[in-house]
């Protein structure tokens, strides 16, 4: 059963992308054709993991003439990011069938529909993969065809930028990531996963190290940790929306999915200070993250920096976890990673409605300038209702989503008050406030995203004239909305379901640990008590019924006039808040992080007492691409200037390199070494 639910997968992919190909030439045949098969592969994804995560594990191998197998396997840990995959999968791909209507006539909707079903079948097979040959060869198919996805408006100058950045950080992580699983099969002796636990047993303490480090910088920079993450403000907002989505919501969660995978699996997560590392970069990937984000104006470099701060967020689990583990706490490991793990599908989730909602406001409005907005929830009631769960799941607040994984989190950090080390115990507990910081700006965030752009008046004529997203894209926003919701209100179920990924990794179960109010029964010294279905009744029925009665029961209509504009006649847009003067107080407060600088432009009229029009521009430093990257890309390219005199253009002096190489390894290997 199964294996005919896996090729299903695969097949309807598959599917989907031939069919894209097929009918490239009709726009409309070719939306539905490729949209709905992926989304009839995302079901069946569906289907597939829960079988896997309820039951047994599925492997599949195939024996070729080279000395190693072809493997497809899928355990618990595997099944819930196919699953974590295929819900994601299935809302975009409807959201698709209305949003690519914006390229009709203009791009070649085949092209894409190929592009993206594929992408979708690389990622499911990257976490199916059993062998390093397998993986490697998914893994960089994922990457060309999300490297391609991000081209696809190619005649954008900041769109070859942005893939430029993204193929060439990608690259490098890969070459990490070979570095990182050489070691292991050079030592087990075997390309196939399933023997590289007990060859990292018997790698000694600097190698395990060194597979640790590779595989850190490796999967880290997919997943967009400081200072890794250069590409994702870049490559995210370049993409298609629909594609965005699929990127940050699940795309670099395949890297955690590998993190975890070597981490606990491979290396088996016994050394502390590896735990102390990753944790210290998850603090500041979150912190900056969310800094980063306030200060942008474009709404999908703002998610994209989001990104960044939630794989944080998911880090920060991890790492927790990793240290607990080291230090003979499994128990508590294993409460850290559930909420990790909780934390990766809860970002997935409101992550991809988030960028949906942006790609709507995008579909009506043709710019993605938070500026640029305003009173768009007149214009677009359902747009606005989606992306405020999504804000509201994103910033944690009870009863979503985004809630109940940080709640874990804290507790797994607070937690670490059963450590003997004061030093590890202090890194946590100051972790944790770095954590209810990042929470803080991040609800300041997106109270500047949904209020700028949806409420008072519009700021443009985009603005003004804008439409409702078509009914495609709101059933999609609206199942993320929906799980939104349903993973926060009946957060004990899928806790079981973390429980049963987490303890084969740990070795211990804690489910039945885990109060129902979300609270380690071990731990007493923590007596607070939470419940999200009771705030869920709370918030959507006890406060909106006296609400209710009122506007059914009242009989005089309440007189509506114009808004007080401080003595003006009429109010307009040019009179409201906007994003720049919401966030300059924390571009003060972090003036030493940003280094923002700004140029005021005069212009006058006839009079010089008169001022015709003031220009007023802000930008911050760009630290990391400033002070990391370009002298690192200073270094390589002089290097490789110095390096051209070798390059000489002669057959004769080519085949003397050749000489001279073969003789000194015969010399080499002549001496014994």
């Amino acid at each position: 059963m199964l294996s005919y639910l896996f090729l299903g997968v695969i097949a309807a992919y598959l599917i989907g992308s031939v069919s894209a190909l097929i009918l490239n030439k009709k726009d409309r045949s070719c939306t539905y054709a490729s949209f709905l098969s992926a989304s009839i592969a995302s079901i069946l994804g569906i289907v597939f993991s829960f079988s896997v995560l309820s039951g047994k594990n599925f492997e599949f191998t195939a024996a070729s003439d080279l000395p190693l197998t072809y493997g497809l396997f899928v355990d618990k840990l595997s099944a819930f990011f196919i699953l974590v995959i295929s819900i994601t999968a299935f809302a975009v791909s409807i959201y698709s069938i209305g949003y690519v209507r914006e390229y009709y006539g203009k791009k070649n909707i085949g092209y894409l529909g190929f592009l993206y079903n594929i992408f979708i079948l690389s990622m499911i097979l990257v976490v199916s993969a059993n062998n390093v040959v397998m993986f490697l060869i998914v893994w960089e198919l994922m990457s060309i065809i999300s490297y391609l996805l991000v081209l696809f408006e190619h005649e954008n100058k900041e769109a070859r930028k942005a893939g430029f950045i993204y193929i060439v950080m990608t690259h490098i992580g890969t070459g990490f990531i070979i570095l990182s699983l050489m070691i292991l099969a050079g030592s087990s002796g075997s390309f196939n996963f399933n023997t590289f636990n007990a060859a990292a047993a018997a790698l000694s303490p600097g190698l395990k190290d060194a597979v640790f480090i590779f595989a850190l910088i490796g999967f880290g920079t997919k997943a967009g940790i400081v200072p890794l993450h250069i590409w994702l403000p870049y490559a995210h907002p370049a993409a298609p929306s629909n594609v965005s989505a699929l990127m940050s919501g699940v795309m670099i969660k395949t890297a955690i999915f590998m993190l975890i995978r070597v981490f606990y699996d491979f290396l088996g997560a016994d050394v502390a200070w590896w735990g102390m590392l990753v944790l210290i970069l998850a603090s500041v990937s979150a912190l900056l993250g969310v800094l980063y984000a306030l200060m942008e104006h474009d709404m999908k470099r703002l998610l994209a920096y989001h990104s960044v701060e939630n794989i944080g967020i998911i880090l920060i689990g991890v790492g927790v976890s990793m240290i607990f583990m080291a230090s003979g706490h499994p128990t508590l490991a294993a409460f850290g990673l559930i909420a990790g793990l909780y934390h990766t599908i809860n970002h997935a989730v409101f992550k991809s409605l988030l960028f949906m909602g942006a790609g709507s406001l995008v579909y009506a409005t043709h710019t993605k300038n938070i500026e640029d907005y305003g009173g768009l929830i007149k214009k677009m009631p359902w747009t606005a209702l989606f992306f405020l769960i999504g804000s509201i799941s994103i910033c944690a607040l009870p009863p979503f989503n985004g809630f109940v994984s940080e709640w874990l989190i804290f507790q797994a950090q607070l937690s670490s008050i059963y450590l003997s080390d004061n030093i590890t115990k202090m890194l946590i507990l100051f972790s944790g406030a770095g954590l209810a910081l990042t929470s803080a700006l991040a609800a300041a965030c997106f109270v500047k995203a949904f209020g700028v752009s949806f409420l008072a008046l519009p700021r443009s004529e985009h603005a003004r004239h804008s439409k409702e997203a078509p009914v495609p894209m709101l059933i999609g926003m609206g199942i993320l909305s929906l799980m939104c919701i349903v993973l926060g209100v009946l957060p004990f179920y899928f806790i079981r379901i973390f429980d049963s990924i987490s303890s084969p990794l740990v070795g211990v179960s804690v489910s039945s640990m885990i109060n129902s109010d979300l609270s380690m029964a071990t731990i007493s010294a923590f007596p607070a008590t939470i419940s999200t279905a009771a705030i869920a009744v709370l918030v959507f029925v006890v406060i909106p019924l006296p609400v209710i009665m009122y506007l059914l029961l009242k009989r005089t209509p309440e007189p509506k006039y114009e808004t007080w504009g401080c003595g003006q006649p009429i109010s307009t847009g040019r009179n409201e808040y906007t994003a720049t003067a919401f966030s300059k107080p924390f571009r003060m407060w972090f003036a030493g992080l940003f280094r923002p600088r700004r140029e005021i432009q005069t212009t006058y009229s006839d009079s010089s007492f008169f001022k015709g029009g003031v220009r007023f521009e802000s930008q911050i430093e760009p630290i990391f691409e400033k002070y990391l990257y370009d002298p690192i890309i200073w270094v390589v390219v002089n290097v490789s200037r110095f390096m051209r005199i070798i390059q000489t253009g002669y057959l004769q002096t080519y085949l003397l390199y050749i000489l001279i190489t073969l003789v000194i390894s015969l010399i080499y290997v002549g001496s014994g070494g």
